[in-house]
Parts: structure tokens; sequence; C-alpha cells
């Protein structure tokens, strides 16, 4: 049967049209780019204006402000202990006795010999008075017959022996001037040795030179000890103490103009997290910087009325150089590093913009803006890596204050 040929023309039309309708539009106009963009979840904070402190942070170690090594100075048997180990002291208090006994008959064998030195000393100062009462009688004889000889009343012999008489008792007097001296001697020597006597006694007596904390005793009760022996116990003096750190030659030349213009302020605690460490001031810069590790030694002195710091103890220092009063300070996790240097976001509008600065002092989780940012500017502290400069954001905490 033969098919018309309009049939299948009107056939194969449908056909294209079939296939047509199920093509995709390619006419239809292309959507804009950055439409239909969602705003990033961020964290934000405003940067601020407040003081801000300029602190060298290190660590350090404790030591006592004086430490004492208590020794014997005499032999002797240890016959009593008047404190008890770790006990607080005081300068002066009574430590140790030594057994007395034999400083003390010297003592007194002493006080015997300057006794006797002292009747000797007076009987020769007797004995000089008495010769020069003698002295001027003999030389007032010698000198009547003398005057006798002359008018030729007397002889020449008695004349001679009146003057021989005088010139003898002369002697004497000199030679008890000389014993009163060898006397007075005698009498220093002898005091001298009494005063050696009090002293070795006063030895026997061992007490605490300063205020301070006991440590553990080394020597009991009933040893025999020598002034060759170590160390019978050792105080340290902790009230006040040191606190010894060392920072950076670099900052050598700020710690000392800043310390020029007046005290500076150290702070020290256990640990980090201590939110009232201890105050003291910087009391001493070494003569010299440690070639080997390029720092210098600071020491500190606290008053450590409450006893937090110990001797040997580590310590975090901060050592505070001023505080600059209206400084521009923003997080350190504001800020990042790109190859241009420096940046951070800030929020403007509800839009993340690149914002170049340039930081100065940082103060744990704080830092100085010297150049690139305001007081009152909120910038993103976390949520960076998902930005770009111009893309919309969202904030959370957003001027959070």
């Amino acid at each position: 049967m033969k098919v018309p040929a309009l049939s299948v023309f009107s056939a194969i039309l449908l056909i294209c049209a079939f296939f047509l309708a199920g093509c995709p539009n390619q006419s239809a106009p292309p959507k804009m780019k950055g439409a239909g963009k969602q705003a990033a979840i961020v964290t934000t904070e405003v940067v601020r204006q407040e003081p801000m402190p300029v602190d060298i942070q290190v660590i350090g170690s404790v030591e006592p402000y004086t430490s004492i090594r208590v020794k014997a100075q005499v032999n002797g048997q240890l016959t009593k202990v008047y404190f008890k180990e770790g006990q607080d002291v005081k300068a002066g208090d009574l430590l140790f006795l030594i057994d007395p006994r034999p400083y003390d008959e010297a003592i007194r064998q002493a006080e015997a010999n300057l006794a006797r030195s002292t009747a000797l000393l007076r009987q020769a100062e007797a004995n000089l008075q008495r010769d020069i009462a003698q002295e001027k009688f003999a030389r007032d004889q010698a000198a009547r017959y003398q005057k006798l000889f002359a008018e030729g009343i007397g002889s020449r012999q008695q004349a001679d022996q009146y003057s021989s008489e005088a010139d003898a008792r002369a002697e004497a007097v000199r030679a008890s001037q000389a014993a009163i001296e060898s006397a007075r001697a005698a009498v220093k020597a002898d005091t001298a040795t009494l005063e050696n006597a009090r002293l070795q006694r006063s030895y026997c007596e061992i007490r605490s030179p300063v205020d301070g904390r006991t440590g553990a005793v080394l020597i009991q009760e009933g040893n025999l000890v020598r002034t060759s022996d170590p160390e019978l116990v050792s105080i340290n003096q902790v009230q006040p103490i040191f606190v010894t750190f060392s920072v950076p030659e670099t900052r050598l030349p700020e710690i000392r103009k800043y310390m020029a213009s007046g005290t500076l302020r150290v702070l020290a605690a256990p640990s980090a997290a201590d939110p009232a460490p201890s105050v003291g001031e910087l009391s001493f810069i070494d003569n010299s910087v440690d070639t080997t590790t390029g720092t210098i030694r600071l020491k500190a002195v606290f008053p450590n009325r409450d006893n937090r710091l110990w001797p040997g103890q580590f310590v975090n220092v901060t050592l505070r150089l001023t505080t600059l009063p209206n400084a521009v300070v923003a997080p350190v996790a504001a800020i990042q590093t790109g190859q241009e240097g420096q940046f951070a976001y800030v929020v403007d509008g509800g839009v993340a913009r690149v914002r170049p600065v340039v930081t100065g002092l940082r103060a744990g989780e704080r830092v100085v803006i010297e150049r690139g940012l305001q007081a009152g500017e909120i910038v993103v502290t976390e949520g960076q890596l998902r930005l770009a400069d111009g893309m919309p954001v969202r904030g959370r905490g957003e001027g959070k204050k």
C-alpha cells in the first residue's frame, strides 16, 4: 500500500518538535556573579584604647636574701639544741649550747692573773712614790753638805757621799718607773687574756645571726663538735627574699632607661595562672653579659611577708618597664600575616575588609596597634580562613565589651 508523501513529512516534523522540546534553552541569561552568596559566621571583638603595660616576661628562680651556715667556733660537747628543724628564728635567738665548763675555768684563771698583775702594779706605784721621796731627801742632803764644804765647815768626803746617795736614789726612781711600765703591760696582757677567755666562752652559746628559717640539724645533742666540722644547721632569710632572672641583652638599654627614671616593679608567681602575683622591686643588674647565652642577670627583692616565695622555686617573672596610657589595643588572634605583611579583617557594614596593620608591644593575648586600626573598630578574631576581602560576614559576639 502506498503511503502519501504529506503524511511522512508531518511525522518527521512531529519527531523533530519532540526532540527540540527536551533540550535546554541555551539562550537563557546567565546568573549574576556572587548572587546568592551566604555570609560567613565569624567571631569579632572591638579594638580598644586603654593603658598598656610594657613588660618583659621570663622564668626566674627564688633565692634566700641571706643564707647562713652555722658552724662551731670552739671545740666541745654539744649539750643542748634549743629549736626544732624548720622553725622560724629571730636574730639573737639561742640555737645551740656547747659545754661551757672548760671555758668558765679559763675565765676564772684569767681573772686571778689579772688581779695579781693589778696588785703588782699598785706595789710598783707605791715603790715609785717612796723612791721619789727618798731621792728628794738625798738631793737636799747633798746640796746642804756641798754648801758646808764650800764654806769650809764640812769635809769633801761627806759632800761626795751625799751626792752619790742622791744619784743612787735617782736610779731607784727610774727602776721603779720601769717596774710600773712592766706591771702595766702585764695588766694589759692579763686583761686581753681575760677578754679572750670570755669571748671563747661566748662561742659556747651559738645564736642566730639573722631572722630566718632553719634547716635540718646535722649534729645531734651529745656529740663532740669541732671547729673543722661542717655546719650544724643552715638558716635562710626569706623575708625579704630575692628572685633572680635573666633577660636578653638587647633589652638592657630600655631597662636602664626606665630604671633611671624610677623604681621598676617586678611580679613573680609560681604559676602563670596565679591571679595575685607577689610584687617586688628590681634591685640589681649584673655588671657583665653572659657571652654564652647573650643574657644578663637581674635580681629583684620581695617583702614575701606571706612566704609565698620559697628558696629554689621556679617562678614566672614579669618585669614592668612602663605603662602606655592611651594605646590602641587589639586581640593577638585578630592579627594575620600574609605575603605583604601583617593585616586584620575589619567588619564594616556587614562586610569583611582587609586592613594592613603595624603592631608593637604585646602583653599576653593583646597587642598594641601602632598603625592601621582605630579604637572602636570591629575586627575578626576567629574564622579568618573562610574570608576574603569584601565577603559578607555575620559575627557572633560582635561589639563584645
